[in-house]
C-alpha cells in the first residue's frame, strides 16, 4: 500500500509505502521532539559481493530538536517477517547505510512492527484528532488550573471535581483530551489512555 500522508514535518505531505510506514510516520509527526521528516531522503550506492553497483534508498530521515541531545536518525521501515525471509538479500544494504551514517554523524535504526505497533500508537491515533481543535479558553484555564493545585488526577476524577454536572463533564472531556494531545497536561503515551489514567500538572 502507498499513499500520501499530511505532516507539517515534512513540507505538508510524507509519502509511505506500507500501511507500516504510513504508522511510524504518524508517531514522528505527533512527536515533540522531532523536527523534520524526511522520506527517502538518500540514495547510498554500495558495491555487491560480484563488484556489481547497487544501491539502496532507505525509507526516512528523521530530525530532531536540539534540545533532545539525539543525533538524525537515518531509519528502515520493515515487518520483522520480511527481515527474517529476506535478511541475506538486505544485509548488505544495510550495511552501506550503517557506514553511511556514520559518515554523516547519523544513526541507522532498521524499525519493526514491534516498535510501531504498540499502545502508543493507538494513543497517537487517538489524540491527533484532538490536536487541531480550539478548546474553550475558560475550559481550558479551570483544567490546568485545578490540575496545577492537586498535582496529578485521573481524567475522571479531576473532570468531576470540577464540574458536578453531566452537561459540564462532556464538554470539558475534549478539552481535556485537547490539553494531553498538545502536552499542556503530562500522561504516560506508552500506556493505553483511558479516564483512569494517571494525568499531572506540567506547571
Amino acid at each position: 500500500m502507498t499513499g500520501i500522508a499530511a505532516s507539517s514535518k515534512s513540507g505538508g505531505a510524507a509519502q509511505f509505502e506500507s500501511t507500516l510506514e504510513r504508522d511510524f510516520l504518524s508517531l514522528l509527526e505527533f512527536s515533540p521532539e522531532v523536527k523534520n521528516i524526511e522520506p527517502q531522503p538518500v540514495k547510498i550506492d554500495w558495491s555487491d559481493a560480484q563488484g556489481g553497483h547497487r544501491s539502496y534508498t532507505p525509507d526516512v530521515l528523521v530530525e530532531f530538536i536540539e534540545a533532545s541531545g539525539k543525533r538524525p536518525w537515518l531509519c528502515e521501515v520493515k515487518y520483522r517477517s520480511e527481515l527474517l525471509e529476506k535478511w541475506v538479500e538486505l544485509r548488505p544494504k544495510f550495511k552501506a547505510a550503517l557506514h553511511f551514517a556514520k559518515e554523516h554523524g547519523w544513526r541507522f535504526k532498521i524499525v519493526t512492527e514491534r516498535e510501531i505497533r504498540t499502545p502508543h500508537l493507538a494513543n497517537v491515533r487517538f489524540l491527533t484528532s484532538y490536536r487541531r481543535t480550539i478548546p474553550d479558553a475558560g475550559v481550558m484555564q479551570d483544567i490546568l488550573g485545578h490540575l496545577n493545585k492537586i498535582h496529578e488526577a485521573t481524567p475522571r476524577d479531576l473532570i468531576e471535581a470540577i464540574r458536578p454536572d453531566i452537561t459540564g463533564q462532556t464538554q470539558m472531556i475534549s478539552v481535556l483530551w485537547h490539553l494531553v494531545a498538545t502536552f499542556q497536561i503530562g500522561a504516560d503515551l506508552l500506556e493505553p489512555l483511558t479516564m483512569k489514567s494517571r494525568i499531572w500538572s506540567l506547571s
